[in-house]
C-alpha cells in the first residue's frame, strides 16, 4: 500500500468504531475493566466514553458482565459475528463435504456446532433434497445442555469442567426432558458419555429426533460436534433407522476428526464413550 493510500485509509476511520474495537481487544487480552479509571488510562479512553462503550457492547452481547463485580469478559455475540470468518477455518472446510454426504445418505439435516460460553453456536448446516423438520440456521445459538450437539460436547468434559462452563446459567425449561440443575446436567452427561453419542427424542422440539457426536483435533480435544436431525420416528429404538444413524454419525465424526489429525486418544479430561444400548 502506498503512503497516500495509507493516509486515505486512516482518514476514513470511524472513531467510535475504532474505540469499540480497541476496547474489545483490551478485554480480550484479559483486562476486566473492574476499575474504570485504570481501564480509561490504559486504553486512552475518557471515563464517560468507556462507560458508554461498555454499556453498548454489553447490550449487543459482545461483552458480558462477570457476576459479583468481576468486571467484563468477551460475550458469545462475538461468536455469531465471527461465524462467516470461521467458514475459512480448517474444521469448517473439512466438515462441509462430510456433513453434506451424511445429510444425503440419511435424508436428514446435519449440523456442526461449537461451544460458545454456556451455549452452542451452529456454524454449518447441510440439507438433503427432502422436506425437513429441523430449521436450525447457521449462527443460531442454543443452550448447550438442551441440544444434542451441546450435550455431546458437555459429555466430553469432566464434571468440574461442566460445572465451570454452566456456572452462570439460569436454567430454562425447554421441554419436560430439560435438566434444570447442574446435577441434572451431570447425570445427562454421564448417560451420553456412556453411549459415546447424545440422542434426543422430542427433548428440544416436539416430534424432532437427533443424534450427535464430538469432533476431535490432533490433540484429542473435542473442538466441535456434529448431529443429524429429523422426524422422531426415525430415531426410535423400536423402529426407524436408529442403528444406521448411529453408525453414519460415528463414521462422519471420525472422518472429520481424522482429517484434523486425531489418531484415537482423547484429550485430558475427555472420556471416550462406548456404543452400547441406546
Amino acid at each position: 500500500m502506498t503512503e497516500d493510500n495509507n493516509k486515505a485509509s486512516q482518514d476514513l476511520i470511524v472513531p467510535p468504531v475504532h474505540r469499540a474495537a480497541k476496547l474489545l481487544r483490551y478485554i480480550g487480552d484479559g483486562n476486566r475493566c473492574q476499575n474504570l479509571s485504570t481501564a480509561a488510562r490504559q486504553t486512552g479512553l475518557n471515563r464517560t466514553t468507556l462507560l458508554r462503550l461498555l454499556n453498548t457492547l454489553a447490550i449487543e452481547h459482545l461483552i458480558e458482565p462477570i457476576p459479583d463485580g468481576g468486571g467484563y469478559r468477551l460475550g458469545v455475540g462475538l461468536i455469531s459475528l465471527a461465524a462467516e470468518a470461521l467458514y475459512s477455518r480448517d474444521v469448517i472446510e473439512l466438515a462441509r463435504p462430510v456433513l453434506q454426504s451424511l445429510a444425503d445418505e440419511m435424508g436428514l439435516s446435519a449440523h456442526l456446532g461449537v461451544m460458545a460460553g454456556s451455549e452452542i453456536i451452529y456454524l454449518l448446516r447441510a440439507t438433503p433434497d427432502v422436506h425437513l423438520v429441523s430449521n436450525v440456521q447457521v449462527g443460531s445459538r442454543m443452550p448447550s445442555h438442551a441440544v444434542t450437539i451441546g450435550r455431546a460436547l458437555l459429555a466430553s468434559m469432566d464434571d468440574a469442567e461442566i460445572r465451570d462452563a454452566l456456572r452462570d446459567v439460569e436454567f430454562v425449561k425447554v421441554s419436560d426432558q430439560t435438566p434444570m440443575s447442574i446435577e441434572g446436567v451431570l447425570e445427562q452427561a454421564h448417560r451420553d458419555r456412556s453411549l459415546g453419542q447424545a440422542w434426543s427424542l422430542s427433548a428440544f422440539e416436539k416430534g424432532l429426533g437427533s443424534c450427535a457426536q464430538v469432533v476431535r483435533d490432533h490433540t484429542g480435544r473435542a473442538v466441535a460436534a456434529i448431529n443429524v436431525a429429523g422426524p422422531e420416528g426415525q430415531f426410535s429404538a423400536t423402529g426407524g433407522k436408529r442403528d444406521r444413524i448411529a453408525s453414519a454419525v460415528e463414521k462422519a465424526a471420525a472422518r472429520i476428526s481424522g482429517a484434523l489429525g486425531f489418531t484415537g486418544a482423547a484429550g485430558k479430561g475427555q472420556v471416550e464413550g462406548g456404543h452400547g444400548e441406546r
